[in-house]
C-alpha cells in the first residue's frame, strides 16, 4: 500500500508545533515526578531535615532547666548541673550543625541531579522537533529556556522543597515545647501570627511580581544578545550603520533589569524589616503576658519565660521562611511552566514504532517520489504538488526553476526533514517514514546552501559526520573536495581552528570543507542545495570535475541556480509553483524553447557571459577556452540550439 492509501498518513491540515501556555503545562505532580527516580536520596534528606529541625528545639528547653535547676534552683547555684547541661548543649549544638551540612550538601546534590536530568531532557528533546518548530523559535529564547531558567527553577528546588519541610518541622516542634512550657503564653504568641503572615504577604506577592519581571527581562536580555553579537548579527549591523540602534535595545533592557534589581532588593529589605519588627515586638507581649499570668497566681518560672522567648524565633523565622519559599515557589511555577511548555512540543517527524534498519551495504540508493504533495505547516498553499520522479543509481538528477518554486523543498524531503502531506518519498522502495533515523543518516548526505561550521578545527568539521574516520579518509575527502591544499596552507593544517561558523575561512572555502564533510560519510544518496553557489569558477569545476567521479554507482540529486553546474545532469526537471512543467537533458531542453531556454537566455546572455580564471576563460556554458584556444575535451559542451 502506498502512502497515498493510506490516510493515516496525511496531513491536511498540519501546523507548526509551537510552545503551550507555561499556564497551562505546570503541574507540581509533574514536578514531583522529576523526583521519582531518587526515592532513596529523597528519603535521606527528608531523614535529615527532620532530625536537624527537632534537634532545634532541644537547647531552648535545655535553657529553661540550667535557669531553674542549676542558676537558680532550690538549693541556690549548682555547677556541677551546669556543667552538664552546657556540655549536653555544646553536643546539641555540634550536632545539629553537623546534620545542617549534610543537609545541605545532600539537598544541593539532589537538585543538581534532578535538574540535570531535566535540562538534558529538555535538550534532547529540542533535538527531536522538526524544522519548522525552530523556523519560527527564537535562538536566545532556547537558550534561556536550557541555561536560566532551568538553573534558576534548580534554586527553587534544591533552597523550597528542603526549606518547607524544614522549616515546617520546626514551627511544629516549637509550638509543642511552647505548649509544655506555657500554654498562656503560647495563645499570645498565636494570636500574632495571623498579623505576621498578612505583613509578610502583602510584601511577598509584590516581590514575586519583580522576580518575574525580571526572569522576563533577562530572557529578553540573552535573546538580544545572542542575536546581535553573533557574527552574522554584528556584521548586518555594522553593515547598515545599526550599532546605536542595537546599543539602545540592549541599553533599555538592561536598565529596565537593573530597575527591576533594585526593586527585588528595596522589597526584599522591606520583607526583613518586617520580620525583624515582629521578631523585636512579641518578646514585649510575652513579658507583659507573663507578668499578668504571674499576678493572677499562675506559676511561671525565669527559666520558662527565658526559654519561651528563645523558642519565638524558632516560630516566627519559619513562619517567614515558608512565606518567603512559597514566593519562590511561585515564581519557579513560571520557570517550570516555560520548561514543560517545550517538552509537551509534539514532533510531526518521529521514528516508526518498529523502523526499517538497513545495512550501508544493502543500500542501492534509488530514490522515488510517488505523487508527493507537501505544503509548510500553517500555509494553506501547497508547496510542491504531484511529484512524480523516479532518480536511480548512477545518475545526477537536477531541479531547476525561479525562487521560491520548491526546488530546495523537493531535497529536504528526500532527507526527510520534512514529511510530505500525501504520496510518498522512497529510498529502494522503502518508504522514508518507515526507516530508521540511522539509515537515514547513513544513506543520504546533504549539502547545503550555507555551509554551517563548528568552531573547532578543521579536521574535526570534515570529521563531524564519521567521528572515527582516520585521518588518511578526511584527508581523501579534502582532496576529493578540492580543498586539501588550501588545508596545508594553514600554519597549523587540519589542526587549524575555523572559529565561529568557521568565519577565519571564506565562503568558497566553507563550502568545500561542508562538501569533504559529506563525501566523507560516503553516502548512496548525495543531495546538493545550491552546494557550489559559493565558489569562484575554477575553484567550482574542480568540485564539478570531483563529483563527476562520485556519481558512479551513487544517486545524486542537485539544486542549483547556476545553470552551468547542472548542464551534465541525465535528467533536469523544471519545477515552477511546486509541480515539474519539463523535462529532459539540457540539450533536449534547449531545443524545446521552452522554460528552461528562458532561464538559460535570462542567465547567460545567449552564451556571450564568461568568467575568467586561472586556466583561461570559462564560457557561459561551462565550457573552458585556453589561451592557445584549445578546449579540453571532457569539459566540452554541445553547441546551444
Amino acid at each position: 500500500m502506498t502512502a497515498a492509501a493510506d490516510p493515516g498518513r496525511r496531513h491536511p491540515h498540519r501546523h507548526a508545533p509551537t510552545p503551550a501556555d507555561p499556564t497551562d503545562a505546570f503541574g507540581w505532580g509533574r514536578v514531583a515526578a522529576l523526583f521519582v527516580p531518587h526515592r532513596a536520596r529523597v528519603a535521606g534528606v527528608v531523614l535529615l531535615v527532620l532530625a536537624s529541625s527537632l534537634l532545634g528545639v532541644v537547647n531552648p528547653l535545655l535553657i529553661q532547666r540550667i535557669f531553674d535547676q542549676a542558676l537558680f534552683g532550690d538549693t541556690g547555684l549548682d555547677l556541677d548541673r551546669l556543667w552538664t547541661l552546657v556540655a549536653i548543649m555544646l553536643v546539641v549544638a555540634l550536632g545539629g550543625g553537623v546534620l545542617g551540612v549534610l543537609q545541605t550538601v545532600q539537598t544541593n546534590r539532589l537538585g543538581r541531579r534532578v535538574l540535570r536530568e531535566l535540562r538534558n531532557r529538555l535538550y534532547t528533546h529540542l533535538q527531536s522537533l522538526p524544522l519548522s518548530f525552530f523556523a519560527g523559535a527564537r535562538t536566545g529564547d532556547l537558550q534561556s529556556r536550557i541555561s536560566s531558567d532551568v538553573s534558576s527553577a534548580q534554586n527553587a528546588v534544591t533552597s523550597s522543597l528542603s526549606s518547607i519541610l524544614s522549616n515546617a518541622v520546626t514551627f511544629v516542634s516549637a509550638l509543642v515545647a511552647m505548649l509544655l512550657l506555657s500554654w498562656q503564653l503560647t495563645l499570645v504568641m498565636l494570636v500574632t501570627i495571623p498579623l505576621f503572615v498578612l505583613a509578610t504577604r502583602m510584601v511577598g506577592g509584590r516581590r514575586e511580581r519583580i522576580t518575574r519581571e525580571a526572569q522576563q527581562q533577562t530572557a529578553e536580555m540573552t535573546v538580544i544578545t545572542s542575536e546581535t553579537l553573533s557574527l552574522s548579527g554584528i556584521t548586518l549591523a555594522k553593515l547598515f550603520g545599526q550599532q546605536d540602534r542595537e546599543i539602545g535595545r540592549f541599553t533599555d533592557v538592561s536598565d529596565r533589569l537593573a530597575v527591576s534589581a533594585e526593586r527585588q532588593q528595596v522589597i526584599g529589605q522591606a520583607f526583613f524589616t518586617v520580620v525583624q519588627t515582629f521578631l523585636g515586638a512579641t518578646p514585649i507581649l510575652v513579658y507583659l503576658a507573663a507578668g499578668y499570668a504571674l499576678n493572677g497566681g499562675t506559676e511561671l518560672t525565669a527559666g520558662t519565660i527565658v526559654a519561651f522567648t528563645t523558642l519565638q524565633n524558632r516560630l516566627f523565622f519559619p513562619v517567614a521562611r515558608m512565606l518567603e519559599t512559597f514566593v519562590e515557589l511561585q515564581s519557579s511555577r513560571a520557570l517550570f511552566g516555560r520548561i514543560f511548555s517545550y517538552l509537551d512540543i509534539r514532533s510531526d517527524i518521529v521514528e516508526a514504532d518498529e523502523p526499517v534498519d538497513l545495512a550501508p551495504e544493502a543500500v542501492r540508493g534509488v530514490v522515488e517520489f510517488d505523487h508527493a504533495h507537501f505544503h509548510y505547516p500553517d500555509s494553506e498553499l501547497a508547496t510542491i504538488t504531484d511529484l512524480d520522479v523516479t532518480a536511480r543509481p548512477g545518475q545526477l538528477i537536477a531541479f531547476v526553476g525561479p525562487s521560491g518554486a520548491g526546488k530546495s523543498t523537493v531535497l529536504q524531503l528526500v532527507a526527510r526533514l520534512y514529511d510530505v502531506d500525501d504520496g510518498a518519498v522512497r529510498i529502494d522502495g522503502h518508504d522514508l517514514r518507515d526507516l530508521s533515523f540511522a539509515t537515514l543518516a547513513r544513506s543520504v548526505g546533504f549539502v547545503t546552501q550555507e555551509s554551517y561550521l563548528f568552531a573547532g578545527t578543521l579536521r574535526d568539521n570534515i570529521r563531524y559526520g564519521r567521528p572515527d574516520a582516520t585521518d588518511e579518509e578526511v584527508r581523501a575527502a579534502a582532496e576529493m573536495a578540492a580543498i586539501h591544499d588550501r588545508i596545508l596552507e594553514f600554519a597549523d593544517g587540519y589542526d587549524t581552528v575555523v572559529g565561529e561558523r568557521g568565519f577565519r575561512l571564506s565562503g568558497g572555502e566553507r563550502q568545500r570543507i561542508a562538501i569533504a564533510r559529506v563525501l566523507l560519510s560516503d553516502p548512496k544518496v548525495l543531495v546538493l542545495d545550491e552546494a557550489t553557489s559559493a565558489l569562484d569558477t575554477a575553484s567550482e569545476r574542480r568540485i564539478q570535475e570531483a563529483l563527476s567521479t562520485l556519481v558512479s554507482g551513487r544517486t545524486t540529486l542537485a539544486v542549483a541556480h547556476r545553470l552551468s553546474t547542472i548542464q551534465a545532469a541525465d535528467v533536469i526537471h523544471v519545477i515552477d509553483h511546486g509541480r515539474v512543467i519539463e523535462s529532459g537533458s539540457h540539450e533536449e531542453l534547449l531545443a524545446a524553447g521552452g522554460a528552461y531556454r528562458g532561464l538559460y537566455d535570462e542567465q547567460f546572455g545567449g552564451g556571450e557571459v564568461e568568467t575568467h580564471c586561472a586556466d583561461g576563460v570559462v564560457l557561459a556554458d561551462g565550457s573552458l577556452q585556453r589561451p592557445d584556444g584549445v578546449v579540453p575535451r571532457a569539459l566540452r559542451r554541445t553547441p546551444a540550439a
